[in-house]
């Protein structure tokens, strides 16, 4: 029953003779059906769940918003909704979300999670909050596949590096060096050749207290997409690689 419906039935009444039914209409008119989540809204939904299953981020989020404003949603969207903060580098909003919902997420299927806390982590990374970054490596780590842990083990040595524990950081560059050699895809090579690069560089070269700050200010400084990691490294270390990375 809808709005129009309602007002259409009202002219059809005599307001003497049907004054009760005409009452106890309007009192659910006004009471009860703003309540009724609405199929417009069921539809909204739909078309959120399909733009963020097919990667569309930025169109899931806008409309996660709208739905977020009006009713009290569920976990997991909630979840989502940081993983589209993420996405759209909106760090700070993606990190208020996940922190709050990641408590709630033990009955949710291992995989899953570790999507989030991989989200969760990479937002606080390019916070420059590591030790919170770490957290979340930690634990994505510890839920993802095997052929997954490759990018969390590399991250978590930057964590380590820029927090001045650089053995940890070069035993996470090295794990990370191992899973990248285990399970290759097409794009791991050039990966290899720079972590392979890196661990060399942790055994010869001295470590230089002094430019971890000037290293983060750099990264403060640049949008993320011009943040190429293995660059930082490497004038860290004044390292050069021929063109094949070695």
């Amino acid at each position: 029953m809808d709005k129009l419906f309602v007002f259409t039935y009202l002219k059809g009444l005599k307001v003497k003779k049907d004054w009760r039914r005409i009452v106890l209409l309007l009192f659910y008119l006004f009471t009860f059906l703003p309540l009724i989540p609405q199929s417009s809204d069921s539809e909204m939904l739909g078309k959120a769940l399909d733009y963020f299953q097919g990667g569309k981020f930025h169109e899931s989020l806008l409309l996660f918003e709208k739905l977020d404003q009006k009713y009290k949603i569920n976990p997991r969207f909630r979840a989502y909704m940081g993983v589209c903060y993420y996405y759209d580098w909106e760090y700070e909003k993606a990190c208020e979300y996940l922190d709050s919902i990641i408590p709630q997420m033990d009955p949710f299927a291992p995989h899953e999670r570790s999507v989030y806390y991989y989200s969760n982590a990479e937002s606080h990374f390019n916070l420059n909050q590591y030790e919170e970054a770490k957290a979340y490596y930690e634990r994505m780590l510890n839920v993802c596949y095997d052929n997954e842990k490759s990018d969390g083990l590399y991250r978590l040595g930057y964590c380590y590096l820029f927090t001045d524990d650089k053995e940890t950081a070069y035993e996470y560059f090295a794990s990370a060096l191992a899973y990248y050699r285990q399970y290759r895809t097409g794009d791991s090579q050039a990966r290899i050749n720079q972590l392979t690069q890196m661990v060399k560089g942790f055994q010869v070269v001295p470590f230089i207290e002094e430019e971890n700050e000037a290293i983060r200010d750099t990264i403060r400084n640049r949008i993320i997409q011009d943040i190429h990691l293995d660059d930082i490294f490497q004038n860290y270390y004044n390292i050069e690689l021929d063109d094949e990375g070695r």
